[in-house]
């Protein structure tokens, strides 16, 4: 079968199907509030539908940013706990990454300077199947704030966005690695899901506020030394490489590519900012 036949056999996605009936109802001029399409689908809020309807009959209609705005954040949120018992958490920021190396500990908690740092960096690696003319290999890649492609501002721009709000209401930031362990990709393995959804949970729920932590050797941020449900041994990656001399190596290389990515912002970064970043293995 060719290629032109699967695409005519598949059907229209109902976030395009929306769009369209929005389209046909503006040009018969039909009161319509287009708040665009968007997968996946899920219920509006009651409460975003009471004030948007509210609006629509008192003819004070204007377009919201794109982002939407605080009352209809807050009514998304009050949502979300009364319908699924489900509180929305305002006090923890997880940056996630994905290390190929095999190197980077499975959870790590930050100070405000580091998770600048590491927001700015971006770092994570592209896996096959992520992105067209990947090989198998997975690459590493910066991404400044988790993604350049739509930054327009120096990324410190946005980063200092992220430490107001963040310190106005005192959240702890957390680097969570879901890449390898036991070596880099094709020598080790997939971080086990299962640890990763016990810690979150364990960050989320602060079963780890009261856990012994260690200081990492080239990043300085905090690694627990314990959480429930997960094995000691997991926080400790080099543990699971059978040469620890290789490990120390690899994990060196990689603070060694943050430090010379970092260097394309040291222009418009404050120095507290520089200074928080890895070090490299002292030979």
């Amino acid at each position: 079968m060719s290629i032109s036949i699967i695409g005519r056999s598949i059907g229209k996605s109902v976030t395009l199907l929306l769009n369209e009936t929005a389209a046909i109802l503006k040009a018969k001029g039909e009161p319509l509030i287009h708040l665009g399409g968007g997968e996946p689908e899920s219920r509006t809020p009651i409460d975003a539908i009471t004030n948007f309807t509210g609006l629509l009959n008192s003819g004070e209609i204007r377009y919201t940013p794109v982002d939407g705005t605080i009352e209809m954040k807050q009514a998304i949120i009050r949502y979300t706990e009364e319908y699924y018992d489900r509180k929305v958490d305002s006090e923890n920021i997880i940056f996630l990454t994905a290390d190929a190396q095999g190197v980077l500990p499975p959870i790590a908690r930050l100070n405000m300077n580091q998770a600048i740092y590491h927001f700015i960096s971006g770092y994570t690696s592209k896996i096959a199947g992520t992105e067209l003319g990947l090989g198998i290999e997975p690459e590493i890649t910066f991404s400044a704030c988790f993604g350049a492609p739509f930054m327009v501002h120096h990324p410190f721009y946005y980063a200092d966005l992220l430490r107001k709000k963040a310190e106005k209401t005192g959240v702890t930031v957390w680097l969570v690695n879901t890449g390898w362990v036991g070596g880099k990709f094709g020598v080790g393995k997939r971080i086990s899901i299962r640890h990763t959804r016990n810690m979150l949970n364990a960050a989320l729920e602060g079963k780890l506020d009261n856990v012994e932590y260690r200081t990492d050797k080239l990043f300085g941020f905090k690694v627990p030394l314990s959480c429930p449900g997960v094995h000691e041994d997991v926080f400790d990656p080099s543990s699971a490489w059978g040469n620890k001399d290789e490990y120390w190596i690899k994990y060196d290389a990689l603070a060694a590519r943050y430090i010379e990515n970092f260097k394309i912002f040291a222009g418009g970064v404050p120095g507290e900012i520089m200074a928080s970043g890895p070090k490299r293995l002292k030979k």
